[in-house]
């Protein structure tokens, strides 16, 4: 590994390329990380949360949009206005592109960080039950 390596201590960074081969044979599914933060309080947020969840579902309908919404506070009690956004983009470029149309920022009520993040482990699972045509998942 060619790693950046300070003078008394572990690596502070890998090379991409580094975390790519040592991880083969994981599923390595290249997604954009959207973290979205009110500026101005909840006021502008909820002005523009109908057209901000409209914008969600549109991104879904297209294919575009792997999973989203809010993040409450540490206690699990409140929600400030702060959401994650995971979409799928042929690029980082392609994700702010896509961040910057969604309602929320291009009004200025929430400003955004998107970070590339690629998914390895995990499950997901999915039910039907035929009698009841119900579908669940987990």
């Amino acid at each position: 590994m060619s790693a950046t390596t300070p003078p008394d201590g572990p690596p502070a960074a890998l090379p991409v390329s580094d975390v790519m081969e040592a991880s083969r044979s994981m599923l390595q599914m290249q997604l954009y990380a959207i973290t979205t933060t009110p500026t101005d309080g909840l006021g502008p947020v909820l002005a523009h949360l109908e057209a901000h969840l409209a914008f969600q579902v549109g991104l879904e309908k297209d294919g575009v949009l792997f999973a989203a919404g809010p993040l409450w506070t540490d206690d699990e009690r409140e929600w400030r206005g702060e959401g994650l956004v995971v979409v799928r983009a042929p690029s980082r470029a392609a994700a702010i592109a896509i961040a910057e149309r969604d309602p929320m920022h291009a009004s200025g009520a929430r400003r955004f960080v998107v970070r590339p993040w690629m998914i390895n482990e995990g499950s997901l699972s999915l039910r039907l039950d035929l009698s009841s045509q119900r579908l669940a998942l987990a």
